[in-house]
């Protein structure tokens, strides 16, 4: 599990960072709400830990723009903040659960499992992935869309199946690189786009709605809302 986590108390984010890697998690942690997306665009992350005063950008809005494109990442907010119209205003903006401080490391543990486990959609425990009219067999290596046969190339499929469980989340394309061409230089990310029109002219061309969207300066993402 990948925690992204916004703190701007250097010592607390330590023991934090250091605490989740012994149950075996892994946490990147930013100081403020600015580095927060910087790092947010790089990776794929299961799970936002948020503290609301910080600075740059504060945690609530941190959480409001984030549930702008990423309606499925669980977010924790971990703050001193403890009266019932700021835990009423985190959970308006789209937070899951609040946490407040001081706090238990193991209670934090418990939290976010349980939000992860929450999070986890059972169609990508399947062996069908379902996202609106489309399908994908993930036995047979098969995809449809509106009962209609959609042939692609290996490259191809690897590159819907990763959008896909992705579950709406913002997949940058240094991620995508890694993940299927193990790529590591900015000059190659030209192919990630190819391969993202290739992906549009078979999935979204003749479909009334489209799926497969971008977010300029971010990366890629399935439109998973429904209309």
């Amino acid at each position: 599990m990948r925690v992204l986590l916004l703190e701007d108390d250097h010592i607390l984010s330590k023991e934090i960072i250091s605490f989740l890697k012994t149950m075996q998690m892994d946490c990147d942690a930013v100081f403020d709400g600015e580095l927060f997306f910087r790092q947010y665009k790089q990776y794929p992350y299961d799970i936002f830990v948020l503290d609301i005063n910080v600075p740059k950008i504060n945690g609530l809005d941190v959480c409001k723009k984030i549930r702008e494109t990423d309606k499925s990442t669980p977010i924790l907010m971990l703050t001193a903040y403890r009266e019932i119209q700021d835990k009423r205003d985190a959970f308006h903006l789209g937070a899951d659960d609040y946490l407040v401080k001081p706090f238990h490391f193991e209670e934090l543990f418990i939290r976010i499992m349980a939000l992860h486990r929450r999070s986890n959609s059972p169609q990508e425990e399947s062996n069908t992935i379902r996202i609106k009219d489309l399908e994908i067999d993930l036995n047979a290596k098969k995809v449809t869309r509106n009962h209609t046969v959609i042939e692609l190339t290996p490259k191809e499929y690897q590159l819907l199946l990763i959008l896909a469980k992705a579950n709406g989340r913002i997949l940058s394309k240094k991620y995508i690189a890694e993940q299927i061409w193990d790529i590591h230089f900015e000059s190659s990310m030209n192919t990630i786009e190819v391969y993202i029109n290739f992906l549009r002219k078979k999935i979204d061309k003749d479909a009334e709605e489209k799926l497969i969207m971008t977010r300029s300066g971010f990366g890629y993402y399935l439109n998973v809302e429904e209309s």
